[in-house]
């Protein structure tokens, strides 16, 4: 686990560093996720760089596409995109956009942003690999902000009904949107009770847990012929101390001595707190 927990604090600066020297993005959104990549793309998912289009390959949709630096962070990180190139991002003529592209980025399946549709793309992923006989599986990861969204309650109908196990959707239940609580805008809750009784089969875990999170991962399908969705409850801002569970915070970037702060935290070189943003 000590490699999966090494990996992940790599990546929160990748992710940063990433962010604030392209001039903007979604840093806490980013940052609720890093664990959940890390376990998913080092120890579960089945994919390979030198062969993204294989058709045999794992499938990991993005749904909360704002948070795409972290998604090309990890794809850098396993050889889809160099290091070179995610340095673009931000920049002009780069083809690392706010949100992720699927017909310019190796190893992204659907091209998200747009809020509510994740889940609907990963459901007819799933559903074809049932049809054809194929034994690849379906990742989704959603924002809990998203699951406002009909379009997500109208696919959690159709996946059970198909038994679709090969699915399994991860909620990044940080319980911040863009601009407040989600208590205070549309509550979720009872969240689990209402999936479960959907007809999914339904596990909460500390999304910060690489232990708990690849444990729960390596036990999938959780029961034949259910979906699964894992409840995994985050910290947006997670990593920085004055970012963690702030809506302000959604889309901004540190000023000097924030960045002071942010760099040491991370452990950062504070080199990049001279970086002009």
């Amino acid at each position: 686990m000590i490699e999966l927990k090494e990996h992940s604090r790599r990546l929160r600066r990748k992710i940063f560093q990433t962010i604030c020297l392209g001039g903007g993005g979604h840093i806490p959104a980013c940052l609720s996720i890093v664990e959940i990549l890390t376990v998913l793309y080092d120890k579960i998912l089945r994919v390979d760089h030198n062969n993204p289009d294989d058709p045999g390959r794992d499938r990991f949709i993005l749904s909360k596409g704002h948070a795409g630096v972290a998604l090309y962070a990890i794809l850098s990180e396993k050889g889809f995109i160099s290091e070179q190139q995610l340095a673009t991002y931000g920049h002009p003529g780069t083809f690392l956009g706010g949100h992720p592209d699927m017909h310019k980025i190796p190893g992204v399946e659907a091209s998200t942003g747009a809020l509510g549709h994740g889940l609907a793309f990963g459901i007819g992923m799933a559903l074809a690999a049932k049809m054809d006989g194929s034994d690849y599986r379906t990742f989704v990861l959603i924002g809990d902000g998203e699951c406002q969204e009909g379009t997500i309650w109208e696919a959690a109908l159709f996946a059970p009904q198909h038994g679709l196990d090969n699915l399994t959707v991860i909620i990044d239940y940080n319980k911040l949107q863009a601009l407040d609580r989600l208590k205070n805008i549309i509550s979720l809750e009872p969240l689990m009770d209402k999936l479960h009784s959907f007809g999914w089969e339904v596990r909460e875990v500390d999304g910060h847990n690489v232990e708990q999170l690849q444990e729960i991962f390596h036990s999938l399908p959780l029961k034949k012929d259910k979906p699964n969705l894992i409840v995994a409850n985050t910290i947006k801002g997670r990593g920085i101390s004055f970012m963690e569970n702030v809506p302000i915070w959604h889309y901004r970037l540190p000023n000097k001595e924030e960045m002071k702060t942010a760099c040491a935290e991370l452990g950062l070189k504070e080199l990049l707190c001279e970086t002009p943003i």
